[in-house]
């Protein structure tokens, strides 16, 4: 009964969309396209929650010009929770905030675009946000003609407040809501992973994440109480198996980065080197106004964001684990291979690696690296220089939670 009537309030809504003044077919289907390799941008989530306003993101456009980060592929600005009224108006529309925005919504998305950049926000699919402000439920259609009259390009769109709603049915809803809108808006799916989306999000979303949220440590977990936030490899040991679903214009989001928020450099590297591997979207989320020059220069690596943008789109994977020194590969485009030591533990170790004697097969995806039929060249993507070939082992040190990214290339 509960399900019945949960339906004919989504189709009484869908009439009252259309009904009025709207005679045109309702379209289907995410936006086509917009996400061909992983997008790149900032989302003030992890450092500033609700606290944001118009300065802070003009001040972050006006750092990822001058700061080279623009030109290294980041585009995309992201407001999450807390960018609007605790009210929708009179209408039903939901209004941004007039004392964090006062100059309106729509002049700061056209300032973001005026410095090249693309702008997002946020919603949830329930019918609070996770901060308690007004959620999507029900306004499905007239939120989507909101967002693209304000012109953005971006919605992430969480899953808090959802009793008794089917994902897969919501974030369709949001989806095709967001198509007969007309403007091309890339749909992030902020579903956790608890309904496994990526076994249905690909026709819906460009990009789903897979599990709860990030935390700014390297294998914590930090409960909450009725929930927990996590570090980044605990992230990435979450999910076995679900990298054959992610791809060109359909990721699994590992969640926004926290390279800059407290944790080791060692730690920061090792952070966005898989990132990088894992073909994540890679979304900043540190305050770049206080940035740091070797955070700069992490998230900057043009040789890394290459590893993850790679035109291939193939998520990495585990190759091997020895005493906490992990092995992860990942196949590029032209027949090209980038290799990960990830060092876990807590003490220095050394890598050997006999490249005679290691022949790599993706059974996912059917690629095969085999260095001892063909010598490839190796490029320290850190260092950015050449360590020699294939031809001789790999020999190094390295240190607790750090990383070593090379290049595997003819």
């Amino acid at each position: 009964m509960k399900k019945i009537t949960i339906s004919i309030t989504v189709f009484s809504f869908s009439i009252i969309a259309f009904g009025q003044g709207n005679t045109h077919k309702q379209e289907t289907g995410k936006f086509e396209g917009l996400a061909n390799t992983p997008p790149m941008g900032w989302n003030s989530w992890n450092t500033f929650e609700t606290h944001i306003d118009e300065k802070l993101v003009k001040e972050t456009a006006d750092i990822m010009v001058a700061s080279g980060m623009k030109d290294a592929g980041y585009s995309y600005i992201v407001l999450d929770d807390g960018w609007m009224t605790r009210e929708r108006d009179k209408n039903g529309d939901l209004v941004p905030d007039p004392v964090k925005f006062p100059s309106g919504m729509k002049a700061l998305v056209d300032y973001v675009h005026s410095k090249g950049l693309k702008f997002g926000l946020y919603n949830c699919a329930g019918t609070k946000t996770c901060a308690g402000y007004p959620g999507s439920r029900g306004y499905e259609y007239q939120d989507a003609r909101f967002y693209a009259s304000l012109n953005i390009d971006f919605l992430k769109y969480d899953w808090c407040n959802t009793e008794g709603i089917n994902a897969k049915e919501a974030y369709t809803t949001m989806s095709n809501a967001l198509k007969t809108a007309g403007k091309p808006i890339v749909f992030s799916l902020c579903e956790w992973g608890d309904n496994q989306p990526w076994n249905w999000g690909k026709p819906i979303g460009n990009l789903w994440r897979i599990s709860g949220d990030i935390s700014p440590c390297f294998d914590c977990e930090d409960n909450h109480g009725t929930w927990s936030s996590w570090g980044f490899m605990k992230i990435i040991d979450m999910r076995k198996d679900i990298r054959k679903f992610s791809g060109p214009d359909h990721w699994n989001d590992f969640d926004m980065m926290e390279v800059g928020n407290g944790m080791t450099l060692a730690e920061d590297k090792s952070h966005f080197a898989m990132w990088a591997m894992m073909a994540s979207p890679l979304i900043a989320g540190n305050d770049f106004r206080k940035m740091s020059k070797e955070t700069l220069s992490i998230l900057t690596n043009k040789e890394l964001i290459a590893v993850n943008q790679d035109k291939l789109g193939i998520q990495g994977f585990k190759y091997a684990d020895e005493n906490g020194l992990e092995t992860w590969v990942k196949p590029l485009s032209d027949g090209n291979w980038t290799i990960t030591f990830l060092n876990r533990s807590n003490v220095a170790k050394k890598v050997n690696f006999d490249w005679n004697k290691n022949t790599i097969k993706d059974a996912d995806f059917g690629h095969e690296l085999n260095p001892s039929k063909e010598v490839y060249k190796l490029k320290d993507l850190w260092k950015n220089k050449e360590v020699g070939t294939t031809k001789k082992a790999f020999i190094s040190d390295i240190a607790p939670h750090d990383v070593i990214t090379l290049k595997i290339y003819k």
